[in-house]
């Protein structure tokens, strides 16, 4: 009798663990199955401005500005450092540029191939991972790690006829390289897959054309040749550019630059960028929202629109003549650093929300992560968004951010120009690595288009000890 119990007994246990581990299998097929998918479609030298939702008065940009009217819009988001291979490290790694070492645009290859990247996290916890566009993290066009599916270009790419390394084959393709980008996109996403995908989208546009070499130099000094799709080359020829306040700049008190540049004029209105190179980046914006308008319907078509995290950003800004500046993309002024920031994800995020808090390019990685539930086993720079996509109003938010920028000597105005900044929503004091005698200070709440250095004005001292043991704080 009580070997007949125990074999009962025995049964009974297995029955048991049978239904617990398979219980525990259709939760974790759930949970999976519940992950969203994740879009990030990233634009080069996009500033916030630049488009229909943020207020440009005559750009069209449809699709984009839908992701904002149905999601959410950062009003006051930021890169980290305003220039293209260290800022494409701070949106993968959620690191700013003094930790992850991507610290400027010489060819940085070999280290882009060990940086730990939030796909990388994304990977292993199941999702089918996607990079199709400009890698810029040196000259190499192979597959990083972290990426299932990978298609890229050689440096900064062609802007027609590109050449693309496809999952290790190159392929020569014709026409736009927009276009041909929009169409891999497409491509991956039409995919049959049972999990999750994240497909990270990084297009050449709106950049100039040139080659850039390892040392970091480029073919095109000016930096000024922008070519949009034949189809878009009439686009706004008769609207007239706005332009900022600060084109009037006469530069008084930024000695750094009203510095005399062999060979180069001083800044004035005259070195601004021109009407027509502004109308041409606007034209190649015309194709990265038309491939916005393609992917909306694939994932509509689909029924995994409304299931998937669409992030739209940007690398950095863009001069438009404010203090004189044009191709110069490397400073901390405002038209520098802020970047347009859009997301829609309708089970978290409420249609129409507007975020005023500060968000930087180091919060995407932690972001994406918090949407897919994924934990990373690194410590990150940047905090998840989340919390203010859903309408929270944490206490603890950031009240600073840095901005940093290590020397280069591509273009001449800005050798010996490297600096550490930081912004708060009263002040930005810019200090810089090289120049004595040259940092800046400017009261941003009621300066908005920084045109008074206050950096020596007596009551200043007490605002300048603050900032510059914030500035030490951020950069540990």
């Amino acid at each position: 009798m009580n070997q007949l119990t125990r074999l009962l007994s025995l049964q009974t246990m297995v029955c048991f663990c049978f239904v617990v581990l398979f219980q525990v299998g259709l939760l974790r097929a759930a949970d999976q199955s519940q992950k969203p998918n994740i879009v990030v479609v990233l634009v080069d030298d996009l500033r916030w401005d630049e488009i229909g939702c943020m207020g440009h008065p005559f750009v069209r940009t449809p699709h984009i500005d839908r992701i904002a009217h149905e999601g959410a819009r950062f009003r006051n988001a930021f890169c980290s450092t305003p220039l293209c291979s260290p800022v494409r490290a701070c949106l993968l790694t959620g690191q700013y540029t003094h930790n992850h070492g991507i610290f400027d645009n010489i060819n940085r290859s070999k280290h882009s191939h060990t940086l730990k990247t939030f796909p990388q996290s994304l990977q292993k916890a199941g999702y089918d991972t996607a990079y199709v566009g400009k890698w810029h993290m040196g000259n190499d066009d192979t597959a990083r790690p972290g990426f299932n599916h990978w298609v890229s270009m050689k440096g900064q790419g062609t802007s027609f006829d590109p050449v693309l390394n496809e999952n290790g084959k190159r392929v020569k393709h014709s026409g736009h390289t927009t276009d041909v980008l929009n169409q891999k996109v497409n491509a991956f996403v039409k995919q049959k897959r049972e999990k999750p995908f994240c497909i990270y989208i990084a297009h050449k546009a709106l950049h100039p054309e040139l080659t850039q070499r390892d040392d970091g130099s480029i073919t095109d000094p000016s930096a000024a040749k922008f070519m949009p799709a034949k189809r878009h080359s009439q686009l706004y020829t008769n609207d007239a550019i706005p332009r900022r306040l600060n084109v009037l700049d006469n530069l008084e008190g930024k000695r750094a630059l009203q510095r005399s540049i062999s060979g180069l004029p001083p800044l004035s209105q005259e070195t601004g960028t021109s009407d027509e190179v502004i109308r041409d980046r606007l034209r190649m914006l015309a194709g990265i929202d038309e491939g916005v308008g393609m992917l909306w319907k694939l994932l509509q078509d689909q029924g995994q629109l409304d299931s998937t995290v669409f992030v739209f950003t940007s690398d950095h800004g863009y001069w438009y003549g404010e203090h004189g500046l044009s191709v110069e993309r490397r400073l901390p002024y405002e038209e520098g650093i802020r970047v347009p920031l859009l997301v829609r994800y309708p089970p978290l995020v409420k249609a129409g929300t507007v975020i005023d808090q500060f968000a930087v390019s180091v919060d995407l990685a932690p972001t994406i992560l918090d949407f897919a539930n994924v934990k990373a086993d690194q410590k990150y720079d940047g905090e998840s968004l989340v919390p203010l996509l859903k309408g929270e109003q944490p206490n603890d938010w950031r009240k600073s951010f840095l901005i940093e920028y290590n020397s280069d000597t591509v273009f001449p105005r800005l050798v010996k120009m490297g600096y550490k900044a930081v912004r708060t929503p009263h002040w930005k004091y810019i200090q810089f690595n090289e120049l004595g005698g040259m940092d800046e200070l400017y009261d941003v709440q009621n300066d908005p288009y920084e045109m008074k250095n206050i950096i020596d004005l007596p009551q200043s001292e007490t605002t300048i000890l603050k900032l510059q043991n914030e500035l030490k704080r951020l950069m540990q």
